[in-house]
Order: C-alpha cells, then sequence, then structure tokens
C-alpha cells in the first residue's frame, strides 16, 4: 500500500530525499507507492518530475507516485518491470504522455493506470476509521459526504455508531451498480443521521490533465490543437446506466471536471429524467471546473446541485499551463452558479487534496491560492456566502437541513469553536484558522491541546 507520504514537501528535492529513505529501508525487489494528496503545483519547481529522476532518487526500485486520482508516476525500473514502452498501445480513456523527443515521461493516466498492478492495500480496520474520524474533528469536521466507497466500508461507519463511538456523521456515495448493492442489501436513504446512503458516484472524464473540453488545450498540452482531454465512459453508456439507476430508485452524483464532460452529464440527465423525473431527488454534478453560460438553463431545468471544491488553490498554475489563464482563471465559478440561482455547496475532495475547511473558504472568499496568486476575482464570494457553502449549502446537498447546517432548536448539536472571527478578522487571516474545539450531538471530541476558550 502508499508506504511514501510525499503531501508535505514543497521542492522536488524534498520529494526525491522521501523515495531515497523509503528506498533505504525497503526490501528488494519491493514496489515504492506514494500517498495521493499532493500536487506537483505544491513543489517550488512547480512540475513534475520524471522516470529517470524517480529512478535516481531510488535507483532497482519499481517506484510509483500516485497523484490524485487520475495519474500514476513511473520510474525507469516501473515502466520495465510492467513492459510499458512508447510502442504501447493507448487504451482508450486513458493516455500515456511522451516527451518532445518522444520518450515516456512516466506518466499513466486514467485507464492506462490499469496497465500496472499496485500491491493491495491491507482494508482500513475499524480502529483505522475512529483515528480518521479524530483527524476530521481536529479541523472541526462532524459531517462529512463520502463520495464514493464500498458496502464494507459504511458498514464499519455503522459499526462505529451502534458501538457509540463515531464523531463524525455519514452522507454514503457508492461506487458499485444497482444490482451489486441490492446483493449487498443496501437500498438508497438507508441508515440514520450518523451513516446514510445518499445515491452512486459516477464519472465521465478525466482529472487536472483528463478534463473533457470543447476547446482543446493549451500548448504544449494541446498537442497542436488536437487534445481535448480524456473521455472515460462514452455518451451512450452514460446514457444507459444513469438510465437504469434512475429505475432502480438510485440517484446519481457524476463527476465532470471540463465544459464537454458537463455538457455529457446533462445530456445522460435530461435522458433519464424523460424517463423518470430525477428533479425532485437532487441529482448531482461534482467538481463542474469549466461551465459556459448555455449550460446554465439545462442544470436549472433539472434542478439540479453543484458540488465545488478548492481544487484552484491547490493547482493554480498547473492549470493555468493545460488550459491557458482566461479558462483557469474561470475553474469552479461559484459566484456565477449562485448568481444562476443554482444551488451550491463547497467542500474539499479529501482525500485527493487537503481536507482544511479553512482552505476551502478562503479560497473561495479571496480567490487566492498556495503558488499562483489570486485567480479569477470575478468568482470571488461574500464571507457569509462561503460559510453558508460549507454548511447550509452543505446540508441541502445530503438532504438534511432538518437536523444539520445551522444552530437552531431541534438540530443536532454540532458544531466548532474556531480560533478568530470568522466575520470580522483580516481576509488574510482566514487561511489559518483552527478549530480550538469541536462538538458533536453536543459533547466534546476535539479540544487544541495549545489553544483554549
Amino acid at each position: 500500500g502508499p508506504n511514501i507520504d510525499i503531501s508535505k514537501t514543497r521542492s522536488l528535492a524534498e520529494l526525491f530525499a522521501k523515495l531515497s529513505e523509503a528506498a533505504a529501508k525497503a526490501a528488494p525487489g519491493s514496489i515504492l507507492v506514494s500517498n495521493s494528496g499532493w500536487h506537483e503545483a505544491q513543489l517550488k519547481e512547480q512540475r513534475l518530475p520524471t522516470a529517470a529522476e524517480l529512478e535516481a532518487a531510488a535507483p532497482g526500485y519499481a517506484t510509483v507516485l500516485v497523484r490524485g486520482g487520475h495519474s500514476y508516476f513511473l520510474s525507469t525500473t516501473s515502466l520495465a518491470k510492467w513492459n510499458i514502452t512508447p510502442a504501447t498501445a493507448v487504451p482508450a480513456g486513458g493516455a500515456i504522455p511522451k516527451d518532445s523527443a518522444g520518450r515516456l515521461t512516466g506518466e499513466l493516466v486514467d485507464t492506462a493506470r490499469r496497465l500496472i498492478t499496485l500491491p493491495a492495500t491491507p482494508a482500513a480496520t475499524i480502529e483505522d476509521v475512529a483515528a480518521e474520524q479524530k483527524v476530521l474533528n481536529s479541523y472541526g469536521l462532524v459531517n462529512v459526504r463520502v463520495p464514493g466507497t464500498s458496502v464494507a466500508v459504511y458498514k464499519q461507519y455503522q459499526q462505529l455508531a451502534a458501538d457509540k463511538r463515531s464523531s463524525v456523521r455519514y452522507s454514503v456515495l457508492f461506487r458499485g451498480t444497482p444490482q451489486s448493492l441490492a446483493e449487498a442489501g443496501v437500498k438508497q436513504n438507508d441508515g440514520d443521521e450518523w451513516a446514510r446512503v445518499w445515491g452512486i458516484k459516477l464519472a465521465v472524464d478525466g482529472g487536472f490533465e483528463g478534463g473533457l473540453m470543447t476547446k482543446p488545450y493549451a500548448e504544449p498540452m494541446g498537442q497542436n490543437g488536437t487534445y481535448y482531454g480524456l473521455q472515460t465512459v462514452t455518451q451512450t453508456a452514460f446514457n444507459e446506466q444513469v438510465i437504469a439507476l434512475n429505475r432502480a430508485g438510485w440517484r446519481a452524483a457524476t463527476h465532470a471536471v471540463g465544459d464537454a464532460a458537463v455538457d455529457q452529464v446533462l445530456q445522460g440527465y435530461q435522458q433519464a429524467n424523460a424517463d423518470k423525473d430525477i428533479r425532485q431527488a437532487g441529482w448531482t454534478i461534482e467538481h463542474a471546473f469549466i461551465t459556459r453560460s448555455d449550460q446554465y438553463p439545462a442544470m436549472k431545468a433539472l434542478n439540479l446541485r453543484m458540488s465545488l471544491q478548492d481544487h484552484l488553490y491547490l493547482v493554480a498554475p498547473v492549470l493555468k499551463n493545460y488550459w491557458g489563464e482566461e479558462r483557469a482563471s474561470q475553474v469552479s465559478p461559484a459566484k456565477t452558479l449562485l448568481d444562476q440561482g443554482l444551488q451550491v455547496s463547497g467542500g474539499t475532495d479529501a482525500s485527493v487534496i487537503p481536507l482544511n475547511p479553512f482552505w476551502v473558504m478562503y479560497h473561495f472568499i479571496t480567490r487566492d491560492s498556495i503558488t499562483g496568486g489570486v485567480v479569477g476575482v470575478n468568482q470571488a464570494v461574500s464571507r457569509d456566502t462561503a460559510l453558508r457553502m460549507l454548511t447550509i449549502n452543505y446540508a441541502q446537498l445530503t438532504d438534511e437541513t432538518a437536523i444539520k447546517g445551522s444552530i437552531e432548536p431541534n438540530k443536532l448539536g454540532d458544531f466548532v469553536v474556531l480560533s478568530g472571527d470568522f466575520m470580522a478578522m483580516p481576509a488574510a487571516e482566514l487561511e489559518d484558522l483552527k478549530a480550538v474545539a469541536t462538538f458533536v450531538g453536543g459533547k466534546k471530541v476535539y479540544q487544541d491541546p495549545v489553544l483554549t476558550f
């Protein structure tokens, strides 16, 4: 499983040092695998390591850097181990990028990741889940929407709650089919306020370098105007998928990064709706980085919910390289979507990006980023709006406004005490807010070891 944490590295030298350190401790022949919550934009050099550089850091070891949910980066030994060469056929919905000289960069994107097999990660135990809850509580988080997991994990959430040990409430989306979920005895809306079944998670395009666009990527990523991103499922297959799950009583939340992917989702959702009304069910588009004004009427007509995150905060310089300054500046257009009267909620995309909710609000309020400056200030929202996006709008996304999202009589006593006055402090300081204490159902589940109130 992932044995190298590179999430805190801030330069290639630090990243290579982590790999060398892991190689020094590893048994000969082992595969070195990184965690996924990092991005090259966090590095001083703002670029990816090459296959040769990964090799130099851990010579003779099959090294695989996992980044987000869409890319692997392989060392020279890894490429040889799995017999990936410049002549390897590129699977549909994937990419095996080459540099200008025709050499492999070492990256495998989306479906091309299936060309290799990583060591199985041991399944998380119930104690692992309990430990993760404590980390979430330390950020003031008590309500989490899980965008795609297994029935086994859902049952762990239920077990922790049954044992009166849970300090996080979950709204769960599954990766699976209506048939597989029915066989596992799981139905739409099952559960209680500790763990509730929300729906099924789907995807139609890639991630940062695979978002499906109607206009080509910026050069050189655009490959002379021929590269538009990756379509990971055909329109026909997606239409059939959403019609079938809607008929089976499920609802969908679909990952779509580029505007062409959003078109694909809208067409599928329209067909599902024509077959059986989805407008009251709260179907969702995840991310919607790039949208166009002609798409908003369809989103409204279907009463869709928009689930936005703060990827741009982390990766702004890289998205400018992929898509050009203008397109990148309008990534996650919170203000425009809200002005259209759409229901918009904010969150992180942990574990793909860090789970700090204060970074999310800071980014949506200022549009500032870690290494790319302020990006698309026209999409900035007020503090009040940002707070709503992560509280009452979030509860609306999960259909729980009757019990969550605001401090009112007859709602759950879930709240956090912050290290500063969110509405009054200088905007620049919002980024450094901390949870002083976190309460779930009126019970304290976290207290900062230093800060008191």
